[in-house]
């Protein structure tokens, strides 16, 4: 099966050079840095030891912050290489003043690129966080006896049923893991399915809150402006949310004269499109990126940059959680309720399926099926002190990762 696996991904490459040209196009791909993928670094390899976090996106890379900024301190580690495979995941790390910490691509998990990598990087240890499971790779770790972490583990019923298709592959994709750290127990179960054995319980690292190193406040001139104004966010949207987001705000404009709905993408490059799907609903859209100074007439603003999301989570009561309306699992939810919010979100969560149990018991989460539910849904004040039992539970869950991977990192580094 890893053979066919390799055929396909060869013939893969044939195509990757239009995929890539057409990534890019659409502002998907960084059209200098893509070669990273192919396993040509932009980055030096520092003498010593090196520690390496992989994680999918934005949401995967922000959970490991706490941690890395943990590890910058240790001087018995000299470079922490983190991977990621989209751009907007790269932008967000550009914000952060890092000493020891780098960035690159993750690489193309064909074992050309994958070997080329390994041999260049040399990680003492790898972490893989989340649901990220790549054949290729893992197999090239096991061979040269490095350490490979699943962090924060991650299977869903959708992605264990696609994976126990190929059951055996699977099995032995997963045999090449050290130890898992599965995030929730619906996780745990499944990889005992799979007759993994190391694997223990310390809860999930989404709970940890991330203090940014950089500017997390809006400017002064558009703060001014919203605070004079009702505001609630719709945040991590998808194609077709926005519009669901927009037909609320008509419903709650009937109420409320100086209300602004702030919606914030997934994907910032669908923002022209978004624009025109709203304003044929008669709603005036204002870009963030335009720093129009007057918000008077505006209805929806719409944040077209990356990584100001927490901004706006800091000054709204209500935040819509997208990727929930339609079938993507949800977004991540923490980060607004960490800040007092109301979290309102559609049927499809099962990607924070534990998460949102914990808000709804919370009292503070809830499930809305229309535009008109979701407009009758919204208030306008905080409850700060969800924020505080929040963090009490990630400063405990911190604490506990911490003191697992200073185990196997320190008695990894004995080893060499």
């Amino acid at each position: 099966m890893f053979f066919i696996y390799q055929i396909i991904l060869t013939f893969l490459l044939i195509l990757s050079p239009i995929i890539i040209f057409l990534r890019i196009l659409k502002n998907k791909e960084d059209k200098k840095r893509y070669i990273e993928k192919f396993s040509f670094p932009s980055k030096k390899r520092k003498d010593g030891k090196l520690i390496w976090f992989h994680g999918a996106s934005v949401g995967e890379l922000l959970s490991v912050i706490p941690i890395i900024k943990i590890y910058e301190k240790k001087k018995s580690i000299d470079q922490i290489l983190v991977t990621s495979s989209t751009l907007s995941s790269s932008k967000v790390f550009e914000k952060y003043n890092f000493k020891k910490t780098i960035h690159q691509f993750y690489p193309i998990d064909h074992f050309i690129f994958t070997n080329r990598f390994l041999k260049f990087w040399k990680p003492d240890v790898a972490l893989f966080i989340d649901s990220e499971i790549w054949p290729s790779m893992f197999k090239n770790l096991k061979s040269r006896k490095i350490p490979l972490v699943l962090l924060n583990a991650r299977f869903t019923k959708k992605t264990f049923d696609r994976w126990i298709k190929i059951k055996r592959f699977f099995k032995s994709v997963l045999e090449n893991v050290t130890i898992a750290y599965p995030q929730n127990l619906e996780t745990r179960n499944y990889l005992k399915k799979m007759k993994i054995n190391n694997i223990k319980l310390i809860g999930n690292i989404k709970f940890a809150e991330n203090n940014n190193i950089f500017n997390d406040k809006l400017n002064e001139s558009l703060n001014s402006e919203l605070v004079k104004r009702k505001i609630w966010v719709a945040s991590s949207t998808h194609k077709n949310e926005e519009v669901f987001c927009a037909k609320s705000h008509l419903e709650l404009k009937k109420k409320i004269k100086n209300l602004i709905t702030i919606i914030i993408p997934r994907h910032v490059h669908r923002s022209k499109e978004i624009k025109k799907s709203i304003e044929k609903l008669g709603l005036n859209v204002e870009i963030h990126s335009s720093n129009k100074k007057n918000l008077k007439n505006t209805d929806i603003y719409l944040v077209d940059t990356f990584g100001e999301t927490k901004k706006f989570h800091k000054i709204a009561s209500t935040v819509f959680l997208g990727g929930s309306i339609i079938n993507r699992g949800g977004q991540n939810p923490l980060e607004a309720a960490r800040y007092g919010a109301k979290i309102l979100h559609g049927t499809n969560t099962d990607n924070f399926k534990d998460v949102y149990k914990l808000l709804k018991s919370l009292k503070v989460s809830r499930i809305v099926y229309t535009p008109n539910q979701l407009a009758s849904s919204i208030t306008f004040k905080k409850n700060k002190n969800i924020g505080i039992k929040i963090k009490k539970i990630g400063d405990k869950v911190l604490k506990k990762t911490i003191k697992e991977l200073d185990n196997l990192i320190i008695n990894e580094f004995k080893k060499t």
